[in-house]
C-alpha cells in the first residue's frame, strides 16, 4: 500500500513522495483524542486517535513521506497511517514530488477517494509511451495533466515535466529518461505509469498493447467520448458537480422564454388546441407529466405495477439479425425493437433497479432482463445500495429516498462499434428518449417518477463489477407512488 522507490541511477537517492493536507482543510483536536477536519462550511470528525498522533496530524500541514507511513512497529505509526487513509478517502489530501530547488516539481491531486500513490519499479529496458487519453491544459495559472483513465490529476509545477512528456508521444526506453537537470524523471514516470497516463510496452515495444492500452474495451472509445463520460458524471473526478450556480454575480441568468425575433408572427392557435378543448390521449399525457420527488411509503409500489411499468417502457418486442453490406462474408449484427427509439437500432441501454420499498419484491439491487421480462438480483453490498438511494434523495433535494431507483447504464460498444466521433452524444440522446418514455408510462399508470441528472460511475462499477468504460451509468430515474404530483422544481 506504500509508494515504492524506483530504480534510479547509481548514487542517486530515490525521490520521496510526500502526503499533506489539502489547502482548503485544517486539522484540529477535540475531546478524547478526537481529530476534526475544519472546512469552509463544516467540521467533520474523523473519530478518536491515540494521543501520539496529534504531532503527526500537525505535520501534515507541510507533508509526511508516504514511504514511512505505517512502517514502524508501534501503534502510533499504524494510527498515523489510519489517519492519512481516513483523510484520503474523503479527498482531503494531496501528494508532492520534490524538485531540484526544494519546492514541488509535481503535485498529485486525487480524483477518486481510494487513490494512493505507488511507484512501480522501472527497468532500463522498459519502453514507455503516452496514453492516447492523456492531455495537458491550463487551469487558472497552472498546467495540469489529466486522463479519464487516471485516478489522479497531476499539477506540473516544473516546466521540465511538460517537456519530458512531449518526448513520449513516441515510445522511448527508460534508459533515455533518467534524471536531467535535477528533475526526478523516474519517480514522476512511475507515478504516471501507475495512473494510466503512461503505458509500459516492454523492451522491444508492443504495438498491439499500444493500441489496446491493455484493455480491449478501450479500443471502442474516442478520446473526447471517454473524457466526457468520466468528467460529466460523478465518481472519477474531484470537480464541483451539480446545481451550484457558479456564475451568480458574473452574468445574469437567461430568461425562461427566448425574446422573439423581429417581424410578423403567424398565429397557430386553432380551436382543437385552445384551452378547454378535448385533447388527444398522447397530448393529454404529455401535459400531465410531472416530476415527483416525495413518495408514499404507506402505499408502496407493487411488484405487479413494476412489471407493468417495465413491460410498457423497456421490454424487447422483437429480435432479428442482419448482415452488414452486400456480401455474405461480412459480420452479422443483431437488433431488437423496444418501446422507445434508439440511434441506429443500437438499444445499448440497460436498466438496474435499486429497490427500497416494493410489495412482493425484496429490497436489493436488480438487473432487468428485457428479453425474458425478468429481474435478476445482483450481489451488491447493502451499504452500496443505501449509498445509491441516499445520493438520489440528495440530488432530488428531499429527505426520503425513492421506492425504486432505476439506473440507466450503457453498453458503450453497441454504439461506438458503428459510430465515430458521435457515439457518446448518441447514447445521451437515447437516454433522453428512454427517460421521456419512463415518464409517460409512469404518468399513464398514476405513478410518480423523477429524472435525476447525476450518476456515480464508480459506485455502479463497484456494485456490478463492470469496468466503467465497458458498461457504465449514464442516467437515473426515481419511481414510486407519489404523495402528490408537484410541479417540476427549478
Amino acid at each position: 500500500m506504500q509508494a515504492s522507490p524506483t530504480a534510479d541511477a547509481p548514487g542517486e537517492p530515490p525521490a520521496t513522495v510526500s502526503v499533506r493536507l489539502s489547502p482548503h482543510a485544517a486539522l484540529d483536536t477535540g475531546a478524547g483524542g478526537e481529530i476534526l477536519v475544519r472546512l469552509a462550511h463544516q467540521t467533520v470528525s474523523l473519530g478518536p486517535f491515540e494521543a501520539g498522533v496529534a504531532p503527526a496530524a500537525r505535520a501534515l500541514a507541510t507533508g509526511l513521506p508516504v514511504d514511512t507511513l505505517g512502517a514502524g512497529a508501534d501503534g502510533r505509526d499504524r494510527e498515523v497511517l489510519r489517519l492519512v487513509r481516513s483523510l484520503a478517502r474523503r479527498g482531503l489530501v494531496e501528494y508532492g514530488l520534490p524538485g531540484a530547488g526544494g519546492g514541488d516539481a509535481v503535485v498529485v491531486e486525487p480524483q477518486v477517494p481510494d487513490y494512493w500513490p505507488r511507484l512501480p519499479d522501472l527497468a532500463d529496458g522498459d519502453t514507455l509511451v503516452l496514453s492516447r487519453f492523456a492531455y495537458m491544459r491550463r487551469r487558472a495559472s497552472e498546467t495540469v495533466l489529466e486522463s479519464p483513465r487516471s485516478g489522479a490529476l497531476f499539477r506540473l509545477a516544473d516546466p521540465a515535466a511538460a517537456a519530458l512528456l512531449a518526448t513520449l508521444c513516441v515510445p522511448r526506453p527508460v534508459a533515455a529518461l533518467r534524471r536531467r537537470d535535477g528533475f526526478p524523471d523516474l519517480a514522476f514516470l512511475a507515478l504516471l505509469l501507475d495512473g494510466g497516463i503512461l503505458l509500459r510496452l516492454g523492451r522491444a515495444g508492443d504495438e498491439g498493447l499500444r493500441a489496446t492500452e491493455g484493455d480491449e474495451g478501450l479500443v471502442l472509445w474516442d478520446f473526447h467520448d471517454l473524457l466526457f463520460h468520466a468528467r460529466s458524471t460523478e465518481g472519477r473526478h474531484a470537480n464541483p458537480l451539480g446545481g451550484r450556480y457558479p456564475y451568480v454575480g458574473v452574468i445574469d441568468p437567461l430568461p425562461a422564454i427566448r425574446p422573439g425575433w423581429p417581424g410578423p408572427a403567424i398565429d397557430l392557435d386553432v380551436p382543437a388546441s385552445s384551452p378547454g378543448a378535448i385533447l388527444p390521449p398522447v397530448t393529454a399525457l404529455l401535459r400531465e407529466r410531472r416530476s415527483t420527488r416525495d413518495y408514499d411509503d404507506g402505499a408502496p409500489l407493487t411488484r405487479a405495477e413494476l412489471a407493468r411499468f417495465l413491460d410498457g417502457a423497456a421490454r424487447i418486442q422483437a429480435t432479428w439479425s442482419s448482415p452488414l453490406g452486400d456480401g455474405e462474408d461480412g459480420p452479422t449484427a443483431t437488433y431488437t425493437a423496444r418501446p422507445y427509439p434508439s440511434a441506429g437500432g443500437s438499444y445499448e441501454l440497460e436498466l438496474y433497479l435499486a429497490v427500497r420499498r416494493c410489495d412482493g419484491l425484496a429490497p436489493g439491487y436488480y438487473h432487468y432482463d428485457a428479453e425474458r421480462h425478468a429481474l435478476t438480483r445482483l450481489d451488491a453490498r447493502p451499504q452500496d445500495v443505501g449509498a445509491l438511494l441516499g445520493a438520489a434523495a440528495y440530488a432530488m433535494g428531499v429527505p426520503g429516498a425513492p421506492q425504486v431507483l432505476i439506473t440507466i447504464a450503457a453498453r458503450f460498444g453497441r454504439v461506438s462499434w458503428k459510430y465515430s466521433a458521435v457515439a457518446y452524444e448518441l447514447i445521451l440522446k437515447n437516454v433522453g428518449a428512454l427517460t421521456q418514455t419512463l415518464y409517460l408510462v409512469a404518468t399513464e399508470m398514476g405513478l410518480g417518477g423523477c429524472a435525476i441528472g447525476s450518476a456515480n460511475i464508480e459506485l455502479f462499477a463497484r456494485m456490478t463489477g463492470l469496468p466503467h468504460h465497458v458498461e457504465g451509468a449514464v442516467g437515473q430515474f426515481a419511481l414510486g407512488r407519489g404523495l402528490d404530483l408537484e410541479e417540476d422544481a427549478p
